[in-house]
């Protein structure tokens, strides 16, 4: 067999296998990923776990250690091939520990900490408080920035209330300085009577995730604390999608205070997430 014909050859068989190859390569995943909390009452860690498997998300964002080791965290993330893209971590707990905490996350492979939620005690009263607030954050941002990790603030509604033009959560930011991320919680955004397409807009820049959560027509759902699965409530997706992307959200964090059947939940706000985010043109997709 000549040189040409030899090529030719070969050539051909390579083509002739590119199908059966093309079945290995898997296609990258959405940015998308589970907060554990809606799945605390969803059986055991392991059960918990599976149906984020099952919902085909391969990310989560734990609330603190999920009451386990780091071992032992890691081998269950690692048996569904699940990554934790970050962790609630207690404001409290972030004072009292800290080289303990980010010990724990650099183990199971974490490097984004987010602050969850204030306590009423740790509430500031006024717009000197949220100053003196945001400060404190600043300077823990820059401790675990030197860990190789970072910080975020996730907020509810009591971080809106406005303080002559400027809310809590502006004040917070502004005094943190720009290692601090935020986790913006689109619904309780909404919920303090704010646009999420236009507060996205507010942070763009540093946006390390949006909890993707809904807000259900006002008397409903009531036993699930007013809340729906993602693309089910009144938030206005064809608007905070795009606006999301333009601000640079990294995550779509999917999220339920209160869900009645959690693994319905985070199907079907995965689901709705996969579709609609793949509309977005190439040039805005999230980073």
């Amino acid at each position: 067999m000549n040189t040409s014909v030899r090529g030719t050859a070969i050539l051909a068989l390579l083509l002739a296998a590119l199908p059966a190859f093309a079945h290995d390569v898997v296609a990258p995943r959405a940015p998308i990923a589970v907060q554990m909390y809606s799945l605390r009452n969803a059986g055991s860690l392991d059960q918990q776990l599976k149906i984020v498997h099952d919902a085909g998300v391969g990310a989560v964002e734990t609330v603190g250690t999920q009451g386990v080791s780091a071992a032992e965290l890691k081998q269950l993330l690692d048996r569904y091939a699940i990554k934790a893209i970050s962790s609630h971590v207690p404001l409290a707990e972030l004072r009292r520990d800290l080289a303990g905490v980010v010990a724990f996350n650099r183990s199971i492979g974490n490097t984004t900490l987010v602050v969850p939620y204030l306590d009423a005690k740790d509430r500031p009263k006024d717009a000197a408080g949220w100053t003196a607030l945001g400060q404190e954050l600043g300077r823990i941002s820059k401790q675990v920035r030197d860990e190789g990790m970072r910080l975020a603030y996730h907020n509810h509604d009591f971080e809106l209330v406005d303080f002559n033009g400027r809310t809590g959560l502006d004040l917070l930011f502004a005094a943190a300085g720009p290692d601090l991320q935020t986790e913006l919680d689109l619904a309780w955004v909404a919920r303090a009577g704010y646009d999420p397409a236009v507060m996205l807009g507010k942070f763009r820049g540093r946006l390390f995730a949006v909890h993707a959560k809904d807000n259900a027509p006002k008397g409903q759902a009531e036993d699930e604390g007013g809340f729906a699965a993602v693309g089910q409530g009144m938030l206005d997706w064809n608007a905070i999608l795009p606006a999301a992307a333009d601000a640079g959200v990294q995550w779509y964090i999917i999220e339920h205070d209160q869900p009645r059947d959690p693994a319905k939940v985070i199907k079907t706000g995965a689901d709705y997430l996969r579709e609609h985010l793949t509309v977005i043109p190439p040039a805005r997709a999230p980073r």
